[in-house]
């Protein structure tokens, strides 16, 4: 099993999320949680076209961590 970070933007009256280490895997939702379960699904089915396709997954390698600043 393979982690990969997912970016989520509140996108005006929905969210969309994106995967950094598969370009092109996106999805929309209209909570934080219908966009997880969509990403989740998106990600399975990136996944399994590569795979049909004889290409390689990439590896997660991006990583995120909030950084405090003075505002």
């Amino acid at each position: 099993m393979k982690e990969y970070l997912v970016i989520f933007e509140l996108a005006g009256d929905n969210y969309s999320a994106y995967v950094p280490d598969l370009p092109g895997c996106i999805s929309t939702g209209k909570t934080i949680e219908d966009t997880e379960r969509n990403i989740k699904e998106a990600i399975d089915l990136y996944i399994d076209t590569l795979r049909e396709n004889g290409k390689p997954v990439p590896e997660p390698t991006t990583k995120a961590k909030p950084v405090k600043v003075a505002v």
